[in-house]
């Protein structure tokens, strides 16, 4: 697919459209294209305005529906995930304005997490905002890895990959994870899956989430995955398990705990636990390429152990 999008035909079309649109939005270019991103499932274009960049974005067929999902989360929650410019949705083509700084730097920069509590909390209001549209996600082709669904997904994963033995016995655990969390109530919802420093931008004092193109259907908490374990518990110098992430994960169930009045503190605690466990089963399945087979091992032994090993 990297073949598809450095092209120069392909490029030309994609460029023809962008100029389409930021005519339309009474845009100028300044300047030629930047291709500042070229991976097999994506392919970026930064492209300068009289106004300040503005970004192109377009994915391969199994991450198509991201600008369809992006289209409705913005719909839903302006506040929290940028509107984007233009989209076409047949051929998932976007046009995003620049989102302004990038979290992981100015983690460095402050040299302090402290930012992750307003994005934690926002990603939990964007789930309960988005939860009586799962129909609607899972029609435009969002992944569906619902409690339902995930023990019969991760039971196919692990034979496709040919898996060792104790991943393949796991299978009856995810299947009980499953039947325990769900015991909670907390209703499926649209999940990001891959929330890390480098996917939230910085603008005019708002933490803008974005890249939602591994986005999957799924348990909300499942986002605490990466999330905590895979990001905020290494801290600033990169030591696995040296900073406490109970405040973190906390400022994530606040939301959840006001709109379930009937769950404790404790009980939403050990959701996330479960939740936090039973998430890197998810990932293994949801982002499995089998181009990177290490990258679904190490999810899978995170399942199994819960180490993340960088």
């Amino acid at each position: 697919m990297t073949d598809l999008w450095t092209d120069p035909e392909w490029l030309a079309g994609a460029q023809a459209w962008v100029d389409e649109q930021t005519a339309a939005l009474g845009l100028e270019r300044t300047g030629d294209a930047e291709q500042p991103h070229v991976r097999v499932w994506s392919t970026v274009l930064r492209v300068p305005t009289t106004t300040g960049p503005v970004w192109f974005k377009a994915n391969h067929g199994p991450l198509r529906h991201e600008a369809a999902l992006v289209t409705l989360l913005a719909d839903r929650v302006p506040d929290r995930v940028e509107p984007l410019l233009a989209a076409d949705l047949d051929r998932g083509w976007m046009l995003m304005r620049d989102a302004g700084q990038r979290m992981r730097e100015l983690v460095v920069v402050e040299a302090s997490l402290e930012r992750w509590h307003p994005v934690l909390d926002s990603v939990a209001r964007i789930s309960i905002a988005m939860e009586d549209d799962v129909d609607a996600l899972l029609a435009m082709g969002v992944p569906d890895l619902r409690l339902a669904t995930l023990p019969a997904r991760y039971a196919a994963l692990v034979e496709e990959v040919d898996a060792a033995p104790p991943f393949r016995a796991a299978t009856g655990r995810v299947a009980e994870l499953c039947e325990r969390l769900a015991a909670y109530g907390i209703r499926d919802s649209v999940q990001h899956d891959d929330l890390h420093d480098g996917q939230v931008f910085v603008r005019a004092g708002r933490h803008w989430v974005v890249d939602w193109g591994d986005a999957c259907v799924s348990h909300p908490f499942f986002v605490l995955a990466v999330a905590l374990e895979g990001q905020i518990a290494f801290g600033l110098d990169d030591v696995e398990s040296s900073v406490d992430t109970g405040p973190f994960r906390d400022s994530f169930l606040a939301p959840y705990a006001a709109a379930h009045p009937d769950l404790s503190h404790a009980d939403l605690v050990e959701a996330s636990r479960l939740a936090t466990r039973l998430g890197w089963a998810a990932r293994a399945v949801n982002g499995h390429l089998p181009a990177d087979p290490e990258s679904t091992r190490r999810r899978l032994e995170m399942f199994l152990d819960g180490r993340v090993g960088h």
